[in-house]
């Protein structure tokens, strides 16, 4: 993974803030501190968007929402890929061609777009090449 460019989906970033979610905690926090240390994680506006609202409102015990921007904040410095008119054109024809949706099909139109080697989530199929993008479930 050191030299990879990986785009990380929002459950990724969630679990390893969200403290009550055990096993995937702590996975998804080496997956993180790994990325942290190589430089090569990506995300898009739309993980840091589910990420800011599932934070403050969904999880077991929410964030406070100023700490959950400062969180937000810290991930400017990765590779961010804003979606764009394209993004959302890109994004219906993956849904169609891959039976996926639409929201997911915009998490891979921005791993695309990034130029990422990996998607790392739980949820697409693991081992699905999407768009030649690796899928990849890290707590399997």
């Amino acid at each position: 993974m050191s030299g990879d460019k990986i785009f990380v989906d929002t459950n990724i970033l969630v679990y390893s803030h969200d403290v009550d979610a055990e096993q995937k905690h702590q996975i998804a926090q080496n997956i993180l501190l790994e990325l942290w240390k190589n430089r090569n994680g990506a995300l898009s506006v739309q993980v840091l968007q589910e990420f800011y609202v599932t934070m403050t409102r969904k999880v077991l015990h929410p964030i406070p929402p100023n700490s959950v921007r400062n969180i937000i904040r810290d991930y400017f410095s990765w590779h961010i890929e804003i979606n764009d008119l394209n993004s959302i054109l890109i994004a219906s024809r993956i849904g169609e061609d891959y039976k996926i949706s639409f929201w997911d099909a915009l998490i891979v139109a921005a791993a695309l777009k990034a130029k990422a080697d990996k998607i790392l989530t739980e949820d697409l199929q693991a081992g699905q090449i999407i768009e030649g993008i690796p899928i990849e479930n890290p707590f399997k």
